[in-house]
């Protein structure tokens, strides 16, 4: 179990900034935060409702009456503003009365419903510029403090490989497997998951996400555990492939060639390399076994507040990477009616290359 992180005020006056010059790029002063982990990342507020409003240098959080206290000792950065009907409406009066005329929004984000709603509560003289990613390219490059979460969140992920292998065997419920490790993940002092727990096994290992069901183990067989925990607020993504009974030749191939490309793909990860470059690493070994057309995912994605984050680690994207970011590597193999594997760690570009952030063994396991 991992120790407790000593925990740091965020630098929330340099994320402040970094939107601030993302709107000026955009020719915006003003803009509405509508994602609740956008706002947690700009503010604080850990929450289910809130909007936060960034005007001229000035930000205001308004969220209704539930959350009156956590505001309060949460929020930083932002004027609390309890609301006592709708959000939008209190945001809106405050809009017209500092005569702002382009709005932004997280178009990406919103919902039409929320929108239409936005649109009516706002005076006429008010156009709505719509904006993608602003936040989320922001949140791309961790900050040190969130650095030291993640790895925390890594730690423990990790941690849960134990009792996942001591109760896997023959005749186990996928479900009751997932089941320990959920448990073990609560009583180390995981918030929850990261995603609904993957445990597939024997043909179900073929399934890209195939999450705990009540099938069996088989006596033989892969099988994958995917899991990751929220801790801090930050998520761990991992995944493994252990083999119950004996293992054949054919299946330690299969096994060898996912494991080359993932480290193949690590490898590459340095300041500069597109990521669609790392996803090519990883194709590249994958066609020398003659196993790249059932590799049939991307190679990975972002992680940080969100399971799934930019960038997104897949052919022919070319999002540079930068020290900071916090990718996984997991290519994977999976043949239809015999079984899958999948092998992943998540992985921290630095100012010189990369970290391998996730602690567990990739050594092939029979069990």
């Amino acid at each position: 179990m991992p120790k407790n992180v000593s925990i740091t005020e965020p630098l929330y006056p340099k994320r402040v900034q970094n939107l601030s010059r993302a709107l000026a790029d955009l020719k915006l002063d003003s803009v509405l935060i509508t994602h609740l982990h956008n706002i947690r990342y700009l503010c604080g507020f850990t929450g289910s409702n809130g909007l936060l409003l960034s005007a001229r240098g000035r930000r205001t959080f308004y969220t209704d009456g539930r959350y009156t206290e956590q505001a309060r000792e949460e929020v930083r950065g932002a004027k609390v503003v309890i609301a006592k009907g709708s959000l939008t409406r209190e945001a809106a009066k405050q809009i017209a009365a500092a005569k702002i005329t382009r709005l932004g929004y997280e178009a990406d984000r919103l919902s039409v419903t929320a929108f239409e709603g936005l649109r009516k509560a706002l005076p006429k003289s008010v156009k709505l510029v719509p904006t993608v990613g602003v936040v989320d390219q922001i949140r791309m490059v961790k900050d040190d403090h969130e650095l030291a979460l993640i790895k925390e969140a890594v730690i423990l992920g990790a941690e849960l490989l134990t009792p996942a292998i001591e109760t896997i065997r023959p005749g186990i419920r996928e479900s009751e497997v997932a089941a320990e490790i959920e448990y073990a993940a609560r009583r180390w002092g995981a918030e929850g998951m990261s995603f609904d727990t993957i445990v597939a096994a024997g043909v179900r290992s073929a399934l890209p996400h195939g999450r705990a069901s009540n099938a069996l183990i088989p006596k033989r067989g892969f099988v994958i555990l995917d899991l990751g925990v929220i801790l801090h607020g930050y998520c761990s993504d991992m995944t493994r492939t252990v083999h119950v009974g004996s293992v054949s030749r054919r299946s330690k191939e299969i096994y060898q060639a996912v494991l080359e490309a993932q480290e193949a793909a690590t490898a590459v990860v340095a300041p500069g390399v597109t990521t669609g470059e790392v996803d090519h690493a990883a194709r590249s070994v994958l066609k020398k076994a003659k196993l790249d057309r059932y590799f049939i995912h991307s190679t990975g994605h972002g992680v940080g507040l969100e399971i799934h984050e930019q960038p997104r680690i897949a052919r022919d994207q070319q999002e540079v990477l930068k020290p900071g970011m916090v990718i996984t590597i997991e290519p994977g193999v999976y043949l239809p009616g015999e079984g899958g594997v999948r092998i992943e760690d998540m992985v921290v570009v630095t100012e010189r290359g990369h970290q391998v952030l996730t602690p567990a063994t990739k050594e092939l396991l029979e069990l």
